[in-house]
């Protein structure tokens, strides 16, 4: 409490009886009433101060009480202080920390008041005496107390010295049934919450079972639309496959010439069995990114090897000689050690979308270091129409696609930017967009640049050669692999005509990678296969049949598990460099 000269007494009353502490009581009820608090604090102060003016009578044989007003905080604090001359408390710590055990309730009493009230402070001395000093703030509510306001109470508490214990009883056992009836209505309100929280609880569990139940619902039905595409997607690929071999043999003349009219007819069927096979190769890579069962195989490559390849591969989509496709090589970014075909194919389909939606202008592919965020950015900037912000987050979605005047002339699958976006997800990196509608884009797939542990690649760092072994009767078959594995630097390139001259070259020269084809004179594919196989010399080289057989269920069950099947119908640059890239990187 402040200094006593900063305090204002109100009134002291002696301990001296019985009746004394009644008044006292009283005493401490009318202030309050005076002073504006509630009925509950009312009877809350008046007790406290009758507890602790009862131990001054019946510990001490008397004492006195002294009620004070602090003006100073805010709130204002309405003070009694309770002292005796009696022996005092020696153990008074042990009351205040509640472990005392008293017959008499003197404990009780000290630690109820300290409970009731906001202040509370105790000084007891052995033969001194005790002084306990309790307070209250006043209610904020209430109007600032003044000197002429205590004044107006001293003089209605000098007229008002009624003691008469009777009464005095009759006023605290109604303020003790005021408070049974305060307790009464909390505990029905509380049995009342109760309940409502018991209901609650219920409805939160049934809540929780029917989503769990939803949920699996929802992994079901994903389950089967994975499993849906797949399998549709494996059915569709052996007659997509069939009709491009069966086309080629047409417009390669086999069974007789074709007049111009008929050229363009399988030209048409051609093409379009190209557009549905894209269709579904992304269909079922999309339904095993969501599976989960694309795994990421990790190799050691540079930006401009990706570059370089990406270079040959895209530069047929170039139709028009007002735009330009560029690749920028850097200096500045570290090698890579991440899903090579990945983010080949992601940057595939960024450069075709670029290449589609720009009229006029360049497509330039760049890379980039963020050494700060540690990441390798690969980024399509073109200039082609842009794409407006409402739709930047559709085109991510699922066979979503922007209505436009180009739209309307390229037709697309919708499955290559989402597809692109898992994918970036699946390497540890992301897809960013920018864009501005009539001043084209830019896609940048931002990767870390390491994807496993480098350690574990067995690509030497002067950067040996691996070679490749052709084994097919077909002379200009022979001559297109040729061409195209002889300008990968990484590969060297050794042919064999028939089947007997295969296996001597394999046996003597060691590659690291057989391409077979299956149907070749005197000695067929098949059969070379098995001689492979149990030459302990040849038996670990990785094998990749290439035939224009079609690749269906019955051709694979000729074939060992996980012999790699490609189709010569689609042999391109790209998809052979990804093939001996797979095959190599499984030996080693």
């Amino acid at each position: 409490m402040a200094a006593s000269s900063k305090v204002w007494p109100i009134v002291t009353v002696p301990i001296e009886g019985e009746a004394d502490v009644v008044t006292v009581r009283q005493r401490a009820h009318r202030l309050a009433e005076f002073l504006g608090f509630d009925r509950q604090d009312q009877t809350r102060i008046a007790t406290a101060v009758s507890e602790l003016a009862r131990n001054a009578f019946s510990y001490a044989g008397g004492g006195r009480a002294e009620f004070i007003l602090d003006p100073t905080p805010a709130p204002q604090v309405f003070y009694v202080r309770i002292s005796d001359k009696g022996p005092g408390i020696a153990d008074i710590q042990t009351i205040l920390d509640g472990q005392y055990r008293s017959k008499s309730g003197m404990g009780l009493g000290i630690l109820g008041a300290r409970r009731l009230m906001d202040h509370f402070k105790i000084d007891s001395k052995a033969g001194k005496g005790t002084t306990v000093e309790i307070g209250h703030d006043l209610p904020r509510r209430a109007a600032p107390v003044t000197r002429v306001n205590l004044a107006e109470v001293s003089t209605i508490l000098q007229k008002d010295r009624s003691s008469d214990p009777l009464e005095a009883l009759r006023q605290q056992n109604r303020e003790l049934m005021q408070s049974l009836d305060e307790i009464r209505r909390k505990e029905e309100e509380s049995k009342q919450l109760d309940q409502e929280l018991s209901d609650t609880n219920r409805g939160v569990v049934a809540l929780y079972a029917e989503l769990d139940e939803r949920a699996e619902q929802l992994r079901r039905a994903s389950e089967l639309k994975t499993k849906f595409l797949s399998n549709m997607s494996h059915e569709f690929r052996t007659p997509l496959n069939s009709v491009l071999a069966l086309s080629r043999l047409l417009l390669d003349r086999i069974d007789g010439d074709l007049t111009p009219e008929q050229e363009r007819q399988v030209g048409y069927i051609r093409r379009s069995a190209e557009s549905l096979l894209e269709l579904v190769n992304d269909l079922l890579d999309l339904a095993k990114v969501e599976a989960g069962k694309v795994d990421v195989k990790p190799s050691a490559f540079t930006v401009g090897e990706l570059f370089g390849g990406l270079r040959g591969a895209l530069r047929p989509l170039l139709t028009s000689q007002a735009v330009e496709l560029t690749f920028d090589i850097p200096d500045k970014v570290p090698n890579l050690f991440t899903d090579e075909a990945k983010v080949t194919q992601i940057l595939r389909n960024l450069i075709s979308n670029a290449l589609k939606f720009t009229e006029q202008g360049e497509v330039r592919v760049t890379a980039s270091f963020d050494a700060g965020k540690g990441r390798v950015n690969l980024s399509v900037r073109d200039t082609g129409i842009g794409i407006a912000p409402q739709d930047h987050v559709r085109i991510f979605e699922e066979f979503s696609q922007v209505d436009t005047k180009i739209q309307k002339r390229v037709k697309g699958t919708g499955l290559g930017l989402p597809l692109s976006r898992s994918l970036a997800e699946l390497l540890g990196g992301e897809l960013l967009l920018e864009s501005v509608l009539g001043q084209g884009s830019v896609f940048t797939l931002s990767i870390p640049p390491e994807r496993g542990d480098p350690s574990r690649a067995q690509r030497s760092a002067d950067n040996t050669r691996r070679r490749v072994l052709l084994i097919d009767d077909d002379e200009t078959f022979r001559y297109v692999m040729r061409q195209i594995i002889s300008n990968e630097p990484r590969y060297e390139f050794i042919e064999a005509v028939d089947g007997d001259d295969g296996l001597k070259v394999a046996r003597e020269q060691r590659p690291d990678v057989i391409i077979l084809d299956l149907q070749m004179p005197t000695m067929d594919g098949f059969t070379v296969l098995q001689e492979l196989n149990a030459d302990s010399r040849t038996s670990v080289t990785p094998v990749i049949i290439s035939t224009s057989l079609n690749v269906n269920a019955e051709l694979k069950a000729r074939l060992p598990a996980g012999t790699r099947v490609i189709s010569k119908n689609t042999i391109s640059r790209e998809n052979v460099s990804l093939f001996l890239r797979d095959a190599t990187l499984g030996a080693s």
